[in-house]
C-alpha cells in the first residue's frame, strides 16, 4: 500500500505541474483565439491558418522533448549525470537548429504558406500573412526553454516550469487586452496585437526558465559541464531514436494539415468553426498531457535501473489514471460546449457547427489520451521509438487522410462527421500499440547493448 501511495505521489508530482503548465501553454492559443474572435470569423480563420506552421513546429519540437526526457531520464536512472547533462545539451542544439529553419522559412514563404490552406480568401490570405511573420519568433524562445523545462522536471522539480508558465499566461493575457483592442493609450493593433503579445509572453517565459535552470541545476553542479561528447554508442541511441521520431511527427504534422486543408475547402466557415475548437482541444489534452510525461520520466527512470516488472505493472496504472481523468474531462465539455462557442462573435451557423465538432471530439476524447500516454509516453520511453513511428504513419497516412479525403470530397459529408470519421485512426493506433505493449519488446535500458530499434 505504501508504495502504491508513493508511486501516485510521484505522478501527482510531475503529472499536475506538467498538465497545468501543458494548460497554460494552449491558453496563449485560446486567449488569442477569443479576443481575436470578436474581429469576426475572417480574423479567427486568418489567426489558424498562419498558425499552422506554428503547429508542426510544435509537433516536432515535442519529438526533441521527448527524446531529451527519454535520455535524460535513463542517464539519471542510472546516476550518471555527466551523461545528463551531454544529454541535455544535444537535445538544445537539436531545438535550435530546428527553430531556426522554420523561422527562416516562415519569413521567407509567408504568403504562400497561409495560401495553401484557404480557398480563394483575400482577406484571410492578407491578415494570417501578416500575423505569421511576427508569430514566427516565438520558435527559438520556444525551442530553449521547452528543452530546459525537461532537465528541471527530470530533478523533480516540475512545478517549477509551472510557474514561469503562469507569469508568462499572464503577461499575454494583459498584452492581449491592451493591443488587440487598443486600451490605456496603445493603438488598437487588431490580430497583429496578438502575435506581438505572445512574442513578448514567450520572451518572459524563456526568461523565467533560464534563472530556473541555472538555480536547479547549474548551480548544484558546480557550473554548466557543457559537452556534446555522447559517445559512438551514445549518439547511435540518440540517432536511432531521434530519426523515427523526428520522421513520424513532421510526417503526423503534415497529416494534420492535410485535414486543415480538408476543412478549408468545405463549406465556408467550416474553417473558422474547427479552429474555435482548437483551444478547448489543446486545453484538454494539455490537461492530461502531464499523465504522459510522467509515464516518461518514472518508466525511463526504472528502465534505466533495469526494474522492468515494475516499470510494466506502473504504465498499467498510469493508463488507467489517464482513462478516469479523460472521461471526467469529457463529460465537462459536453456540458459547457454551447457556453464556450457563444464566447465568439461569429454567424450563428458557424457556432452550431462547432458544437457538434466539441461533442465528436469529448467522445473521440478518451481514445485520443490512451495514445498520448502509451504511445507518447510509455512506450518511448526504452527508446523503441521506430515502433511509435510505425503505428502514427499507418494511422495517419492509411486510414486517417483517406477518410478525410473520401468523406469530404467523395461523399460531400458535413464537417463534424468528416471530423469524426477520419479520427476513427485513433482506434487504429489503439489497437496496435496495446499488441507491443502487451509483448514488452519496448522495454529496454540505455545500460544494454545497442540494437537496432
Amino acid at each position: 500500500m505504501k508504495k502504491r501511495k508513493n508511486f501516485l505521489y510521484a505522478v501527482i508530482g510531475i503529472a499536475v505541474p506538467v498538465g497545468l503548465q501543458s494548460m497554460l501553454q494552449s491558453s496563449f492559443a485560446m486567449i488569442d483565439q477569443l479576443m481575436v474572435g470578436q474581429l469576426g470569423s475572417t480574423a479567427v480563420t486568418a489567426v489558424e491558418v498562419a498558425g499552422r506552421p506554428a503547429f508542426i513546429y510544435s509537433v516536432v519540437l515535442g519529438a526533441v522533448s521527448a527524446i531529451a526526457g527519454i535520455m535524460i531520464s535513463q542517464y539519471l536512472g542510472m546516476k550518471d549525470e555527466d551523461m545528463a547533462d551531454r544529454s541535455l545539451y544535444v537535445n538544445l542544439l537539436a531545438a535550435i537548429a530546428l527553430a531556426v529553419l522554420f523561422t527562416v522559412l516562415c519569413l521567407l514563404l509567408p504568403g504562400q504558406i497561409v495560401d495553401i490552406y484557404i480557398k480563394d480568401d483575400p482577406a484571410v490570405l492578407s491578415v494570417g500573412t501578416d500575423y505569421l511573420v511576427r508569430i514566427v519568433w516565438t520558435y527559438l524562445p520556444m525551442g530553449i526553454s521547452s528543452i530546459l523545462a525537461v532537465m528541471i522536471r527530470c530533478m523533480d522539480r516540475a512545478v517549477c516550469p509551472l510557474y514561469a508558465s503562469i507569469t508568462a499566461a499572464v503577461v499575454n493575457t494583459t498584452l492581449n487586452y491592451v493591443l488587440i483592442f487598443g486600451h490605456f493609450g496603445f493603438p488598437a493593433l487588431g490580430v497583429t496585437g496578438a502575435a506581438v503579445a505572445s512574442v513578448i509572453s514567450q520572451l518572459v517565459n524563456l526568461l523565467l526558465i533560464l534563472i530556473m535552470f541555472y538555480r536547479i541545476r547549474v548551480r548544484s553542479r558546480g557550473g554548466l559541464h557543457f559537452s556534446l561528447m555522447l559517445g559512438k554508442n551514445g549518439y547511435r541511441q540518440f540517432l536511432l531514436m531521434l530519426l523515427p521520431i523526428l520522421i513520424n511527427e513532421f510526417l503526423w504534422s503534415v497529416g494534420q494539415n492535410v485535414n486543415t486543408f480538408i476543412y478549408g475547402h468545405l463549406e465556408k466557415g467550416d474553417l473558422a468553426a474547427m479552429s474555435m475548437t482548437g483551444p478547448i482541444q489543446g486545453l484538454f489534452i494539455g490537461a492530461l498531457s502531464g499523465v504522459s510525461q510522467a509515464a516518461g520520466i518514472l518508466i525511463g527512470k526504472r528502465l534505466g535501473a533495469r526494474e522492468y516488472d515494475q516499470a510494466y505493472q506502473e504504465s498499467k496504472k498510469l493508463l488507467w489514471y489517464g482513462l478516469a481523468g479523460s472521461l471526467v474531462l469529457s463529460f465537462l465539455l459536453i456540458l459547457l460546449r454551447e457556453p464556450y462557442v457563444l464566447l465568439y462573435k461569429v454567424e450563428p451557423e458557424i457556432r452550431a457547427v462547432s458544437s457538434g465538432l466539441l461533442m465528436a471530439f469529448a467522445v473521440l476524447a478518451p481514445v485520443k489520451v490512451a495514445n498520448m500516454i502509451l504511445g507518447g509516453g510509455i512506450i518511448r520511453s526504452g527508446g523503441k521509438t521506430t515502433y511509435i513511428m510505425v503505428i502514427d504513419m499507418i494511422g495517419t497516412w492509411l486510414v486517417g487522410a483517406p477518410l478525410g479525403l473520401i468523406t469530404a470530397f467523395l461523399f460531400h459529408l458535413p464537417v463534424v462527421w468528416v471530423y469524426f470519421i477520419l479520427s476513427q485512426e485513433e482506434l487504429v493506433r489503439l489497437l496496435m500499440s496495446l499488441i507491443i505493449f502487451r509483448r514488452r519488446k519496448w522495454m529496454t535500458s540505455f545500460s544494454e547493448p545497442v540494437t537496432k530499434l
